[in-house]
């Protein structure tokens, strides 16, 4: 793993956007990073109900689960400098 990429264990899901929302910490800076939902089920083969009551938990279950993949492809991205057009990264 490469050392000035640090992945501090903070997410929030974010309703809005159907995204689960974590911070990268590339040589000192702060970057934002999401995962949608859509790309964490076809990651996991796990589907989720939209009007579920649980959805936050469940989803953040499965985004802590499947954490270290989810970080290798962030990592993969930032070194390929895969930014949008906000400066984040985007799993979808």
């Amino acid at each position: 793993m490469n050392q000035s990429i640090l992945f501090p264990d903070l997410q929030e899901w974010d309703p809005q956007t159907q995204s689960i929302v974590f911070p990268v910490q590339v040589q000192g800076a702060n970057i934002e990073c999401r995962i949608s939902l859509d790309k964490l089920s076809l990651l996991s083969s796990i589907y989720f109900e939209q009007d579920n009551e649980q959805l936050e938990a469940s989803v953040l279950a499965v985004f802590d689960e499947y954490r270290f993949d989810i970080e290798e492809e962030v990592e993969m991205l930032i070194e390929q400098d895969s930014f949008d057009e906000q400066g984040r990264v985007t799993l979808i």
